[in-house]
């Protein structure tokens, strides 16, 4: 009669999407953490009192399902490695390479989309936007090549994402950045560098951060009665 199995409790090659929350995290795990929550707070999207709770328990937390509850109410963001949530979850993988062809046309990527490797991009009498402020960016860089004739390619960034097109030839067309007040990703980490190469013919590549939100229109009777349109500023 056989005797039992030996039974191997090493899951230390295991992802933790298939191993389970539970798993033992390391030191880099909470590194990745630690910055996410920096990266969140310089967003606004947390107290400094709520930054201090959340960093002191993110340098004592023993698993992946600690380190997850801290970030369970916060937006993917990038360059942060996505942080396990248990059994079962599955993280963005972005793809090598991304062809988008266009010919009189237009197509826009945005809200959570994930940002592969690389993007190749042809237009011909259309447009091409690619929205950054709620994208999921799981490496620090993306090539983007560009062959624009009679075409427009629009970036819409955020703070800690730096665009280089340096290398950007250009015919009949125009390549625009945005005037920052100080060097790029001054003040705040550099989480994608965004590098353009590639060539302009009657066409123009834009950099811009996302537009300011409409103020509200009046109604047909706050119009008749000559109210004022609310102000969208907190006082």
């Amino acid at each position: 009669m056989a005797g039992p199995q030996p039974h191997s409790d090493d899951q230390s090659d295991l992802p933790a999407t298939t191993a389970g929350g539970e798993l033992r995290a390391s030191h880099t795990d909470r590194d990745q953490v630690v910055e996410l929550l920096r990266v969140a707070a310089g967003d606004g999207r947390l107290s400094p009192e709520e930054l201090d709770e959340r960093l002191e328990r993110a340098l004592t937390a023993k698993t992946y399902a600690e380190l997850a509850a801290l970030t369970a109410d916060l937006p993917a963001t990038p360059g942060a490695a996505p942080v396990p949530t248990g059994a079962g979850a599955v993280s963005a993988t972005p793809k090598d390479l991304v062809r988008i062809h266009i010919r009189g046309s237009s197509t826009q990527r945005d809200g959570r989309w994930v940002v592969p490797k690389e993007l190749d991009i042809k237009v011909t009498g259309g447009s091409v936007t690619l929205d950054f402020t709620e994208a999921v960016i799981t490496q620090p860089l993306l090539r983007i090549t560009a062959e624009l004739r009679r075409g427009q390619l629009t970036l819409i960034t955020r703070p800690g994402i730096v665009v280089d097109a340096d290398d950007v030839s250009v015919s009949t067309g125009s390549v625009t950045l945005p005037k920052l007040p100080e060097p790029p990703g001054y003040g705040v980490p550099v989480l994608l560098r965004i590098e353009v190469t590639g060539s302009v013919r009657i066409g123009g590549i834009t950099v811009r951060p996302p537009r300011p939100p409409r103020r509200p229109r009046r109604t047909f009777w706050q119009w008749l009665r000559g109210a004022p349109r609310r102000s969208t500023i907190a006082a």
